[in-house]
């Protein structure tokens, strides 16, 4: 077994000294804004956005002043991206079963799906404006016919992003928030005397939104830690380097810590892209975070199989994966791993980040081997019910949990279950023994 590294990123132990960094600022941040409230919140904002606006939440005539700066031709394409991604998550939905079974005669058991009662979305926004990512989470969560939605986004140069605001409205948002960052974070899950705290967190976001959802995660609920976004293309020679170079680099340049990884069975492949991505960063008008991250976060990989290829990527466990050779359907198959899959030539990441309909709010930092991605699910909370109907159940299932409690020693718990079987069984049960 022979895995080769061509290009290395930055060593692990200074990732981790950057991250503990991180850790630090966002626990002053937090707590301050626990302490302070809106003063704080107020306080960060012109810190780091400098925008302090009378009030963060817009009003319903500033979101129409706004939408009406949406051309026409933008406002359409905003709409087509939410329908794709409301048609898919109806269809996830739509799958989301309520069930009610008897399962002895008398005894019925049953789960129901309800919506989390309030969100919290996060639209990044401070360097790029990030519309789509109010499809992703704002209109999933309308679909899942979540109560109240909010939802926040940083000021764009010194103002809302009117295209930004127009998806948050039209996603079915019932309070826009024009705040960025920590402060936004921490005012929707701890609330301030002016903003009702939610009950759950969800979006994407830089280190140190995912670092606080990190943080706050038990106060309030979050969908999954979506930090700086990763790429890795797995790539054989059905490909080109052009095409390697120009999917690695399309998702470094959200970030100067983006991972980009390719991972290849072909040293000639993985030299080429390495020219081809010099050449692509001479002409890449963001060039100046895609070559930091590339240079810092990027690595190419070379394994002599398959098989190595797929034990690296499941390992790695990517936020997106594209898959672009001979047999992507066995990749399909046999990855466990990763946040979503991107599979032959003709799809790419961009695809999923901003149209296609599947959501782009996924599991980064490994966390694709215990979770997948945001979807209509994660708005939704699947609560158990029983009922016992007949006296006869009642005193059978009495004795079995009598007899249970005991072997545990609760009697207490035994008891619970000994009165029905009196009641309901008109059968003699000693105090604190296990039913016959």
């Amino acid at each position: 077994m022979t895995i080769i590294h061509i290009k290395h990123g930055k060593p692990e132990a200074e990732r981790s000294e950057d991250d503990q960094k991180v850790k630090t600022i966002v626990e002053t941040i937090l707590k301050d804004i626990e302490t302070r409230g809106d003063e704080a919140v107020r306080e960060l904002s012109e810190k780091f956005d400098r925008y302090t606006p009378q009030s963060f939440k817009l009003s319903a005539g500033e979101i129409e002043a706004l939408m009406n700066q949406v051309s026409k031709r933008d406002m359409e394409d905003i709409k087509f991206a939410q329908t794709q991604v409301r048609n898919f998550a109806q269809a996830q939905r739509d799958s989301m079963l309520d069930i009610e079974v008897e399962t002895l005669p008398g005894v019925i058991l049953g789960h129901k799906n309800v919506p989390v009662q309030s969100v919290g979305c996060y639209i990044p926004g401070g360097k790029f404006p990030m519309v789509a990512s109010a499809h992703m989470s704002v209109a999933t969560a309308s679909v899942a016919k979540v109560p109240r939605i909010i939802a926040a986004t940083p000021a764009f140069k010194g103002a809302p992003n009117p295209a930004v605001i127009a998806a948050m409205h039209l996603g079915g948002a019932h309070e826009i928030y024009v705040l960025g960052g920590v402060q936004a974070i921490g005012a929707m899950a701890i609330g301030t005397e002016t903003i009702q705290p939610v009950h759950m967190l969800v979006g994407p976001g830089n280190a140190f939104v995912a670092e606080a959802k990190r943080q706050l995660y038990g106060r309030v609920g979050i969908d999954l830690f979506a930090g700086p976004t990763e790429t890795m293309v797995i790539a054989d020679e059905t490909v080109d380097a052009e095409i390697c170079a120009t999917d690695l680099l399309g998702q470094a340049e959200h970030g100067y810590n983006s991972p980009a990884v390719l991972l290849t069975n072909s040293k000639t492949l993985a030299e080429e892209t390495l020219v081809e991505i010099d050449r692509i960063l001479a002409i890449l008008p963001t060039a100046d975070t895609a070559s930091k991250s590339w240079a810092d976060y990027g690595e190419i990989i070379v394994c002599d199989t398959y098989d190595e290829m797929l034990q690296v990527a499941n390992d790695i466990a990517s936020e997106h994966v594209q898959v672009m050779t001979d047999r992507d359907d066995w990749f399909l198959e046999n990855m466990h791993s990763y946040g979503a899959l991107f599979l032959g030539p003709r799809t790419n990441v961009a695809n999923g980040d901003k149209v296609i309909g599947t959501n782009h709010t996924l599991p980064t930092k490994k966390a694709g081997r215990y979770t997948g991605g945001l979807w209509v699910g994660k708005f939704l909370k699947t609560h158990s019910y029983q009922k016992v109907v007949t006296d006869e159940a009642a005193a059978e299932i009495g004795a079995y949990c009598s007899r249970l409690c005991i072997l545990e020693g609760f009697v207490g718990h035994a008891e619970q279950a000994n009165l029905r079987v009196r009641r309901y069984g008109r059968r003699y049960i000693p105090y604190g023994t296990a039913a016959e």
